[in-house]
């Protein structure tokens, strides 16, 4: 079909199941068409030739901003460096190449982690303002190498980045570097520029084969004692008047293994006391069921439920969970002298003492709602008192026998 093409003419045509997608072809500039698609889509385009190979390219749909007359604009631009022997592809490919580290965050930020958790976000957020774009950001993305990355590798872990500086009215922001840190954000430097080749924007991903800091975990275990020494400190705690919902939400996580946020937003609909367990709508690695031993349950028993909140650990604000329990921690390590233990300590505490106890790392692993079974592989060491054991009768039977 040939016809000028105007929005009169445009609005007016529609394809169906019976006429298939329409073509109309501009009778005033050789080479401009419209495609009117079953399904509703309109979209300009213009097929020309290059060095003697045929190309089509297509211009945008139809509406603001490519009407009739802006397309029929592009289209004359793109036809005339056609002639002079540039292809529009390539060029639209350079202009991809072109952009620079940080508008390739600001991307990847808005298109590229649509399925990662709000936590996760602002760690990302963060190291991308904070290390990222201060040391690469205005690169662009194309002419990044790998020895651009190992030199960022390295000036993240002198501490090049290293910052203190006041937020708000009383937040300071610390950023302070390290190793640790420079593994983490070259991680995250590798995965935004999958999303570059993904889209298009560069053929390789410099990040790979780079070799970086071994990121040590950081685990500590509390033995039976020590243990036993933050029991009478959350005692001694509470009888001297520290917020009984921090003690109690302190107490929930040492006997589940569970995580911070996972205790403080959980809501008296999630506490199954029929089947002994906790049917959490969202964590780290998604919905799961957390078991609950009978401490657990006999705890969460006892626990108020307040009027005008569903949360297990409200706060002073109305309808709200329970937000910071950080200083409560602070002093109750204090009283146990346990002034290294962080919060997250308690749940590798549980899983240690199963580990010990001879549980496998499988049901370990159900425990703690480890996805990975390389997540759990970390108490592997604490699991060999069974060989111990065996090691000792074996080399008893030998001793006996050499007298």
């Amino acid at each position: 079909m040939r016809a000028k093409i105007t929005k009169r003419l445009v609005d007016s045509l529609t394809a169906t199941e019976s006429t298939g997608d329409i073509q109309v072809w501009d009778t005033e500039l050789l080479g401009f068409g419209i495609r009117i698609r079953v399904k509703g889509a309109k979209t300009y385009f213009v097929k020309t030739r290059v060095n003697g190979k045929q190309i089509w390219v297509s211009i945008g749909r139809h509406g603001s901003p490519h009407g009739p007359t802006e397309a029929r604009k592009k289209a004359h631009d793109i036809l005339t460096d056609a002639q002079d022997g540039n292809d529009p592809a390539e060029t639209k490919k350079a202009e991809r190449k072109a952009i620079t580290v940080e508008t390739l965050c600001a991307l990847y930020l808005k298109e590229g982690c649509t399925t990662k958790k709000a936590s996760t976000l602002v760690s990302d957020r963060g190291r991308i303002t904070r290390h990222i774009i201060p040391l690469l950001g205005s690169k662009r993305v194309k002419d990044v190498t790998r020895a651009d990355v190992e030199r960022f590798l390295q000036s993240v872990a002198k501490g090049k980045t290293a910052a203190d500086e006041k937020t708000k009215t009383h937040g300071r922001a610390i950023v302070t570097g390290g190793k640790g840190t420079a593994t983490r954000t070259v991680g995250l430097l590798g995965g935004i520029f999958t999303f570059a080749v993904d889209r298009g924007y560069r053929d390789d991903n410099p990040v790979h084969g780079v070799k970086r800091f071994k990121d040590k975990k950081c685990e500590r275990f509390l033995s039976e004692k020590e243990l036993g020494n933050l029991g009478k400190a959350l005692r001694k705690a509470e009888k001297e008047g520290e917020n009984k919902a921090a003690i109690d939400a302190i107490r929930l996580l040492m006997l589940t293994g569970c995580r911070k946020s996972e205790i403080l937003t959980l809501r008296w609909q999630d506490v199954d006391f029929e089947w002994s367990c906790l049917r959490l709508p969202e964590s780290k690695t998604g919905a799961k069921i957390v078991p609950l031993g009978k401490a657990a349950s006999d705890l969460l028993r006892e626990l108020p439920k307040h009027e005008g909140s569903d949360y297990v650990f409200t706060s002073n604000k109305e309808g709200m969970h329970l937000v910071g329990i950080q200083k409560v921690w602070d002093r109750v390590r204090e009283i146990a002298e346990l002034t290294d233990v962080r919060l997250h300590d308690l749940r590798h505490s549980f899983a240690s003492v199963g580990a010990a106890s001879g549980d496998s790392l499988l049901m370990i692993g159900a425990l703690l709602g480890h996805k990975d079974a390389k997540t759990t592989a970390r108490y592997a060491h604490l699991s060999d008192n069974p060989i111990k054991q065996a090691a000792d009768r074996i080399a008893g039977v030998i001793a006996g026998a050499m007298g």
